[in-house]
């Protein structure tokens, strides 16, 4: 069948769609759906999937449907097309954040076929990395990715910095767990353990109790009052990783969106040299700690998402809802 033939284009934006579901989301929320009219793909935010308390202004809502953008896009390339892309294309209705359109035929390169081949494979870590290394030139092929982006990808060298960021990390948890409302919002995304929910973080995703990082970089808190989490493991490894910031000049709707597609860039390259990642979003839901940040480790550019990069051996299980019910 030729490639430019309606059966084939429709397929293309069917591939597309499945493999947006895989891009990752706050607590694995989903927060997206999406509408077809022809050859136009309309990605919406889900605001019901929103995070009232830990999100209330919508920015990791948009970082994760930016994540969705960047998947559809590498979808749509490994069929043949290059899609055109328009960002937040109307004021009138903030949750359209994007429309995306099947463009010229293209032949998809390697490296686009090697991102496409990790949609489905890339999964969070939350817990510790073994020690083996993160390579230095995938590191600065990262921060390339995200440049590409219009994000700033910055690998944390100074082990006082870093420091300083898992301190952070501690004061937002510690403070966000005395939080019975926010923590309640938690853990309405922690499935437990047997639950046929396609969202959310399921009970083998996360530890019960996760061995510490040296310096200590907490997790989220999914087994809050429940004996839920899988089993930690006495052996497990502890290395904390390469700890990176990402974070845009400014702070608009439009950076949060750049900042998902970055992030999803950066993850899917990684993947394929099977560097997962870890997240830590407790201190830049708190204003007074991102602006810390802001000011004393990121050059007065804007926190968008901490992470931990490194190599780690688990193969956890993730869900996702079925196609459909992401339809409008």
């Amino acid at each position: 069948m030729a490639a430019g033939t309606a059966p084939h284009r429709e397929h293309a934006i069917q591939a597309a769609l499945k493999a947006a579901r895989w891009a990752p989301s706050v607590h694995n929320t989903q927060p997206w759906s999406f509408g077809v009219s022809g050859e136009e793909i309309s990605l919406r935010a889900d605001t019901d999937r929103k995070l009232l308390m830990g999100d209330s202004a919508g920015r990791e809502l948009l970082i994760s449907c930016g994540a969705a953008l960047f998947t559809i896009c590498t979808a749509l390339r490994c069929e043949g097309y290059e899609p055109s892309v328009r960002v937040l294309p109307d004021p009138d209705r903030p949750s359209l954040l994007a429309v995306i359109r099947l463009g010229a035929e293209v032949e998809a390169d390697e490296d686009t076929r090697a991102l496409g081949a990790e949609i489905e494979r890339r999964r969070t870590h939350r817990a510790g990395f073994t020690d083996l290394p993160v390579p230095e030139r995938l590191l600065e092929g990262l921060v390339k990715d995200a440049r590409s982006e219009g994000a700033r990808l910055t690998p944390v060298g100074s082990p006082v910095a870093v420091s300083m960021i898992a301190a952070l990390t501690q004061a937002a948890q510690a403070a966000q767990s005395q939080d019975r409302v926010l923590s309640l919002e938690v853990i309405r995304w922690a499935r437990p353990p047997g639950s046929a929910r396609k969202d959310g973080v399921p009970a083998e995703g996360y530890p019960r109790q996760a061995a510490r990082t040296d310096p200590y970089f907490p997790q989220r808190d999914y087994a809050w009052r429940h004996d839920w989490g899988s089993q930690a493991d006495q052996s497990a490894s502890t290395a904390t990783g390469v700890v990176a910031l990402l974070t845009t000049p400014g702070d608009t709707r439009e950076e949060w969106t750049a900042t998902g597609q970055a992030l999803q860039s950066i993850l899917l390259h990684a993947s394929v040299y099977g560097v997962s990642a870890a997240f830590h979003t407790q201190a830049l839901e708190m204003y007074h700690l991102r602006e810390f940040l802001r000011q004393e480790l990121c050059s007065q550019e804007y926190p968008q998402m901490i992470m931990r990069l490194g190599i780690t051996f688990d193969d956890k299980e993730s869900v996702r809802r079925p196609l459909p019910d992401m339809l409008e």
